[in-house]
């Protein structure tokens, strides 16, 4: 396996212990009668599990998986995905905080991150099987 999907799978192990935390938290919370104060965090812990855990699993997997030969790399457009994607996360995570604070560069990010992981991907993907005639 290839080492920045290596990386990859390992944020994705990161954020979704990460999100399970602050799941819990929340339960726990909510469980045992609290303010609530907490569930303020809730976009955080959906942004740590969908985008955090599924999207950076989805990166690395398919990165690992996807035929490639040295013509059609491209491991620095993972690597600007990577970093997009997570730059992306932190300033959502800052527009759930703080009130006034716009998660849409964040969404920008994130969107870009895919962009980026689409260019990375795009010369890799080949038809299953040639009809040989």
């Amino acid at each position: 396996m290839p080492p920045l999907s290596q990386k990859l799978i390992r944020i994705a192990l990161c954020y979704l212990v990460a999100g399970i935390v602050l799941g819990a938290a929340l339960l726990a919370e909510k469980g045992l009668g609290g303010t609530l104060r907490l569930w303020a965090l809730l976009p955080i812990h959906i942004e740590f599990l969908f985008f955090g855990w599924m999207v950076h699993l989805v990166f690395g997997v398919a990165s690992w998986i996807l035929p490639r030969t040295a013509a059609h790399a491209r491991p620095r457009a993972l690597m600007l995905a990577a970093l997009l994607l997570n730059a992306g996360i932190v300033l959502v995570c800052a527009g759930a905080l703080m009130p006034g604070f716009s998660m849409a560069p964040g969404r920008g990010l994130e969107i870009g991150a895919v962009a980026a992981f689409a260019f990375h991907l795009w010369p890799r993907v080949r038809p299953f099987m040639r009809h040989v005639h």
